[in-house]
């Protein structure tokens, strides 16, 4: 290391898992860094503890940012930690930070792991530690992702239970003191209804004591592939993973499946500008199923709207309906007066 005076910022990190697994808090870091600068003549001028924070890439750590930013300032030149992966596990971000280091001639040390960046061999062996600590890592999390399928398998599914079900020794399983509310919803919702008039019906009877049943909650039920018995792990992610027939379905898998074509229908796929008067109002005559709406422009500049049903065939004017409705709202007028 050349004969520059280190100014040391401190750097500790934790991590609920890091203490669990090797003991490593924060006053125990603090003490061990002290030492360390002390046999090596090092002037600590801060310290920087990011708490309960993991080194993922992607994760904001606060302390780690002000200790960069005093590096650019000048305030510090020497990052001292007690172990690599307190900085970083990934290659990518500790590529980023050496690249830092070298702008702004700065360095790192590390009291257990024995090396610093202030020549080639150092940094070649940080290179070569860093590698094991993501391997080490991506292991760990295969190790994980194999264990979770299993227990999903075996009906362990990792997440609060949902209307219908309960946990029982840890498995998902049927509460037959609410199933039947699940069962309602889809049979209701195949039957054409829509998901206001659901939650109105489940509203006027107070179901559950609740009388804030609302159409997110029924779109909620209709979408949970749980109810027809399967799971659907990281739905929010890229890459999610789905298990068939791990737990005990209320409902059939045709039925749910039927339920979701019903949707499609309803999902107003048509132009969102347009204004559908009678939109889940309808229900086709020949199965009972809500209509969907559609619109055509001709080249007049005219729209014309219409309600169909795919299975059935069925086309249904817009302004057919509208008359007819007129005339019925006519009728009923002139037998008041």
């Amino acid at each position: 290391m050349n004969n520059e005076k280190k100014l040391c910022g401190l750097y500790l990190r934790v991590s609920t898992e890091d203490q669990a697994r090797e003991g490593f808090s924060l006053p125990e870091q603090r003490e061990r860094l002290e030492q360390f600068c002390k046999f090596k003549d090092y002037e600590i001028v801060d310290y920087y503890e990011d708490a309960g924070i993991s080194a993922k890439t992607g994760n904001l750590r606060p302390e780690f940012e002000r200790l960069k930013e005093d590096i650019k300032s000048k305030r510090i030149n020497t990052i001292v930690a007690l172990k690599l992966d307190r900085i970083t596990r990934s290659i990518f971000d500790w590529e980023k930070l050496m690249t830092f280091l070298e702008e702004n001639d700065a360095y790192l040390d590390c009291a257990n792991d024995e090396i610093n960046t202030t020549n080639a061999n150092g940094k070649m062996i940080s290179r070569l530690l860093m590698s094991v600590s993501q391997n080490e890592i991506e292991r760990t999390s295969e190790r994980t992702k194999i264990g979770l399928a299993g227990a999903i398998k075996q009906g362990h599914i990792p997440s609060q239970a949902p209307l219908g079900y309960k946990h029982e020794d840890k498995k998902l399983v049927i509460d037959y003191s609410t199933k039947d509310i699940v069962e309602r919803i889809f049979n209701l919702y195949y039957q054409g209804n829509s998901y206001q008039t659901i939650s109105n019906i489940l509203n006027e009877e107070k179901v559950l004591g609740k009388s804030n049943w609302r159409d997110s909650s029924i779109t909620a039920i209709l979408e949970n592939e749980v109810y027809k018995g399967d799971y659907v792990h990281g739905k929010r992610t890229k890459h999610p993973t789905y298990y068939q027939d791990v737990v005990e379905p209320i409902v059939s898998k045709e039925l749910w499946e039927e339920c979701q074509v019903q949707k499609k229908k309803n999902s107003r796929s048509y132009q969102r500008t347009l204004t559908y008067l009678f939109l889940q109002k309808l229900t086709c005559p020949k199965c009972g199923r809500l209509l969907g709406g559609k619109a055509t422009k001709k080249k007049n500049g005219n729209v014309y709207y219409y309600y169909y049903c795919t299975d059935c065939k069925v086309n249904l004017k817009e302004n057919v309906i509208s008359e007819y409705f007129d005339n019925f709202v006519q009728d009923g007028l002139s037998t008041l007066f």
